[in-house]
């Protein structure tokens, strides 16, 4: 019978055969400083299967028994608590970031509507502004450098004349935005510094950028992710994202050119 307490502490049975070749094999090894894939769930408070998906893509470290039952670092446990309390303590934060970030995007939006009254397409010899060529944009928001690399590689490959710009985290893609807002955010969730979600609902709750399309490609199942508060008319994609069905979403989302 497993034995579950508020911290990941060693499991407990008198009849279990599941063997942690680790604790024979290496000296000093410290079973205290690992706990199983629902121990780790119950202390994060997220799905069995969450837990499980993080560790396949790298989020939380850990290793696979003879028997192929996982166990899990307390140490990254620990480290992905932190990370979220931190996101937390910036949502303050967030609200002053986007205020000075919606602010930039409302300047560039009174800039761009003053441009045809002063370049009118009878006096440059054009039917339309020549602005209105200009490719559309998609903002990718990834910390793992590899997958940002891979996004943006794979949009290259669609011909469909899409202006690529990046960012690491919910902070910087709110400096980007206010630089210039994009045609389509494409975005994880779990960031250092200011996570997804609340890059997301500072957004929705700005009219400058309420109106955003978001794609959003997270390690989380989609059921965890609704109940953090995503907005369920975001499309959403578990890690690894099917890039077929990627570029669909986007090709959705993005205006007609």
């Amino acid at each position: 019978m497993f034995a579950l307490t508020g911290k990941c502490e060693t499991v407990k049975s008198v009849n279990m055969n599941i063997a942690d070749p680790l604790a024979n094999e290496t000296p000093g090894y410290d079973r205290a400083a690992f706990c199983t894939t629902r121990q780790a769930a119950a202390r994060i408070g997220v799905s069995h299967r969450t837990v499980q998906i993080w560790v396949e893509n790298g989020a939380l470290q850990a290793w696979k028994t003879p028997g192929g039952h996982r166990r899990i670092t307390v140490g990254s446990v620990d480290a992905l608590l932190e990370q979220r309390r931190t996101a937390l303590a910036g949502k303050s934060a967030a609200a002053s970031i986007a205020i000075r970030a919606a602010a930039a995007a409302a300047a560039l939006s009174a800039a761009m509507s003053a441009l045809p009254a002063c370049a009118s397409p009878a006096a440059i010899g054009h039917s339309t502004p020549a602005f209105a060529e200009a490719p559309r944009s998609v903002l990718i928001v990834e910390d793992d450098p590899m997958l940002l690399r891979l996004y943006e590689l794979e949009i290259s490959t669609w011909d469909m004349g899409i202006s690529v710009r990046k960012a690491s985290n919910g902070i910087e893609a709110l400096a980007r935005i206010g630089e210039a807002r994009p045609d389509l955010l494409l975005s994880d969730l779990h960031m250092p510094g200011l996570d997804g979600l609340s890059m997301i609902h500072a957004l929705r709750r700005d009219p400058a950028t309420a109106s955003l399309p978001l794609v959003v490609i997270s390690g989380m199942d989609k059921p965890t992710v609704l109940s953090m508060g995503l907005p369920a008319d975001i499309a959403f994609f578990t890690k690894p994202a099917p890039l077929a069905a990627l570029r669909a979403a986007v090709t959705s989302a993005l205006p007609k050119a």
